[in-house]
């Protein structure tokens, strides 16, 4: 209280200008009313209706903008007066009355200080006075008149001062309020006043100017609008004339009139020009309409046989760029893609067979016709094609060359056919020969390992002599090898399919790789937890896997990393293979890869690129064979720089599982004492048997063909197991014999042998269901473990 003192005097407290403002805003809302909003939606919707409608409508809105916003220029002009006339009472107050309401407040005379303000409250626009002492003491005197309020009033503090011994002291405040409700009260009706008066005013003038507006212009504008409705070209009416006093001088309503007339005069002229055009038109569109429709028949026909026909057609410009492909050309993987550039941009032959493009070249400046011009190109996802083209040159009319038209042939699948024909037939031959020669070299071999077994046994207290016997011994073993790859190549191999685990399988053989490749090549292996069990031989599957990473170790001198992977695949149906569910093995290497001129080459028997005494070139040839022979296919990629990857895919087995099989371990050759009949043609062989089987307590019978070896069983011969050879001369095979002689003992035991199965007893590949078969070149032990296996068996054929 002690800081009420400090106050200036001239000081308000409170303002109206808010509340004078919510009052105003008052006069809006009535003028915003749902009533009015729905009488201005009413007006809107009638001023489209017309110009003059619309006309008043923007002579009362604009209108009405000016007077609401002059009004409120108004209306603010003499608020701000009468504030100010409120202020200018209120500081009078001020001047007037603080002396002595202070002298009475100072002698603590309550009854004066309240017929004071009681007069104060008396004067114009006044509402609350108040007189609080300012005081220590408790109980301070409060002087209070009139009701306070917190809207529409103005106020004022004044200080109450007295002098005591000789100092100006504050002993109290006066406070002050004016309302200013008058001041609203009377700006509200002058604001109704001017607001009704300036809206008659203006709706009688918009009403005078749409009269006038109507009498001079639109009533025109509509006699003008329904003469040109009426207007008819086939039956013109007379001239426009408007009803109106005659002027003076000619208007812009006179000029449209003569505008109107004189376009009317130029139709009818035109329109007569215009029908017999149209005449002309007619007949000469019926003439059009002909040539376009033969035109459109002709076409039709052309791309009829052109996308029936099981070639596709072509133009060149002058510089022999394509210009047109026919759509056909999609059948074959080929997009359009070719048009603008010229057929040597596709070759891939044209590099290396130069004379032949530059000669087609040649005849092409030379504007001749050609035929079957065949090259080899690829196709949109870069395969290989074999194409054939003939074309014709065109010239115009004034013997200018337009370029050429012709059509192509895709030779593809022709050339693969004839590919796969001449294939089939070297592999054929291949069988042949191969055939021949395994079933002697076997032959021989199987005296050779079996005698240098024998010799080997006879010099272990001769160290020198066991090593050169050791020595035959090897190469015997390493003919034997070459002579089953061959076999395996040329599909004569006889194939021991089962259902096997691919992952057990690369697993065990990547263990076998380890000291085959040396430390520098990394083994990493990639198997699919979910991979299908395959129908598969798994020792050839096994070498196979061995060759290609041998090749793969060749070709990466400098050590990498060599992949194994397997997978699950269904692969549709190709020249190659048969649709169905495969397992994938993959080898991958990253070496430097096949070069593109060889890589159709790398299945061929004795191709290598390895250098003389480096390799056979058996190795991919006896995969490939292998493969081929289950049922499978291979598929090879190579990029020169970035490493090869062969890709076998082996048949899947209809088994859930396959079986693991554990290693088995050699035994010690087994001894008997039954009777065996060997059917031998082979002297020596005959021979190396005889020997080996006494050694080992059997007794023989010997029978050179397949007919002494019947004579023996009618003459009443007793034996215990049929041994014999599948190729024989005398005109019966092995099969044949053991037939006839189950005819006449049902039930005998019979063992095949043979270096060469031809087709006795291998079908597809497989060994024929019940049979068994010792494969020449065979030793002393696997000799007697097939006859122990035999005799073992229950039930044995």
């Amino acid at each position: 209280m002690g800081n009420a003192g400090d106050e200036n005097p001239d000081r308000s407290r409170a303002v109206a200008p808010a509340a004078a403002k919510q009052d105003l805003s008052g006069i809006g809302t009535a003028f915003t009313s749902p009533m009015l909003g729905a009488l201005l939606s009413r007006i809107f919707n009638w001023s489209r209706s017309g110009i003059g409608p619309r006309l008043l409508a923007a002579v009362l809105l604009f209108s009405s903008i000016v007077t609401l916003t002059l009004t409120a220029l108004q209306l603010y002009l003499d608020y701000d007066r009468e504030v100010g006339v409120i202020a200018t009472r209120l500081e009078e107050i001020g001047r007037s009355t603080t002396d002595s309401l202070g002298e009475s407040l100072w002698n603590l005379d309550q009854n004066q200080l309240k017929l004071q303000l009681d007069g104060i409250l008396r004067l114009p626009g006044m509402r609350a006075a108040e007189v609080r002492e300012i005081a220590d003491r408790p109980n301070p005197i409060r002087v209070a008149v009139g009701g306070r309020s917190s809207r529409s009033v103005v106020t004022r503090d004044y200080p109450l001062t007295t002098t005591a011994q000789g100092a100006v002291r504050t002993i109290g405040v006066l406070h002050v309020e004016a309302t200013l409700s008058d001041v609203y009260q009377q700006l509200l009706n002058r604001a109704l006043v001017i607001l009704a008066s300036q809206a008659a005013k203006t709706f009688v003038v918009s009403l005078f100017i749409i009269y006038v507006v109507h009498i001079l212009v639109t009533r025109h504008l509509v006699a003008i609008a329904e003469f040109v409705s009426r207007y008819s070209l086939a039956r013109p009416t007379p001239p426009l004339q408007l009803e109106r006093r005659p002027s003076y001088d000619p208007d812009e309503l006179d000029k449209v009139v003569d505008a109107f007339n004189a376009m009317c005069v130029n139709l009818g002229h035109a329109y007569g020009e215009l029908r017999e055009a149209n005449a002309n038109l007619e007949r000469d569109l019926k003439i059009r309409r002909r040539a376009e429709e033969d035109a459109r028949a002709s076409e039709q026909r052309f791309r009829d046989y052109a996308e029936t026909a099981s070639d596709w057609f072509w133009e060149t410009g002058p510089d022999h760029r394509f210009t047109y492909i026919s759509d056909r050309v999609s059948a074959f993987g080929m997009d359009k893609a070719m048009i603008g550039k010229r057929r040597t941009d596709a070759a891939f032959d044209r590099d290396a067979e130069q004379e032949k493009w530059r000669a087609h070249m040649a005849m092409l400046d030379r504007h001749e016709p050609f035929r079957k011009f065949e090259y080899r190109g690829r196709d949109a996802a870069g395969r290989l094609h074999h194409f054939s083209v003939s074309g014709q040159p065109i010239f115009a009319e004034d013997g200018r060359f337009m370029g050429y038209r012709g059509s192509a042939t895709d030779l593809t699948a022709q050339h693969e056919t004839e590919e796969r024909l001449r294939q089939s037939q070297k592999m054929d031959a291949i069988g042949q020969l191969t055939g021949g020669v395994a079933h002697d070299f076997n032959n021989v071999l199987t005296v050779i390992t079996g005698t240098i077994e024998i010799i080997r046994e006879g010099l272990a207290d001769q160290p020198e002599l066991a090593a050169i016997a050791q020595l035959i011994d090897d190469a015997a073993s390493r003919g034997a090898e070459i002579t089953s790859q061959l076999l395996t190549f040329a599909r004569r191999q006889p194939l021991e399919p089962r259902e096997i685990d691919v992952n057990a399988l690369v697993v065990e053989t990547a263990k076998l790789l380890r000291p085959i490749l040396g430390e520098h090549v990394e083994i990493v292996t990639r198997l699919a937890d979910d991979a299908w069990p395959a129908m598969a031989d798994p020792s050839q599957l096994s070498s196979a896997i061995v060759n290609l990473a041998v090749n793969a170790r060749d070709a990466m001198p400098d050590g990498g990393r060599l992949t194994l992977e397997t997978a699950n695949r269904e692969l549709e149906g190709t020249g190659d293979s048969d649709a169905g569910s495969y397992v994938m093995v993959a080898v991958a290497d990253a070496g430097h890869g096949i070069p593109a001129d060889v890589r159709d080459r790398v299945f061929e028997p004795f191709f290598t690129t390895k250098g003389v005494g480096r390799g056979t070139g058996l190795g991919l040839s006896m995969v490939y064979g292998f493969v081929k022979q289950t049922g499978g296919t291979v598929a090879i990629e190579s990029e020169e720089g970035r490493g090869t990857v062969v890709r076998l895919f082996l048949p899947r087995s209809a088994g859930e599982a396959a079986v693991r099989t554990a290693p088995v371990q050699a035994p010690a050759p087994a001894r008997g004492r039954e009777t065996i009949l060997v059917v031998e043609d082979d002297p020596l062989v005959q021979g190396y048997v005889i020997a080996q089987l006494g050694s080992l307590g059997y007794r023989t019978l010997t029978a050179g063909d397949g007919a002494s070896a019947l004579a023996l069983v009618d003459q009443g011969a007793s034996f215990d197991l049929l041994f014999t050879d599948i190729i024989m001369p005398g005109g019966m095979n092995g099969r044949e014999l053991a037939e006839a002689v189950r005819l006449r003992r049902p039930g005998v035991r019979v063992l095949y042998t043979s270096g060469y199965t031809d087709n006795a007893i291998v079908h597809e590949g497989h060994l024929d269901p019940g049979v068994a078969l010792l494969r020449k070149p065979y030793r002393k032990a696997d000799l007697s473990q097939k006859i122990r296996e035999m005799f073992a068996a229950d039930g044995s054929l």
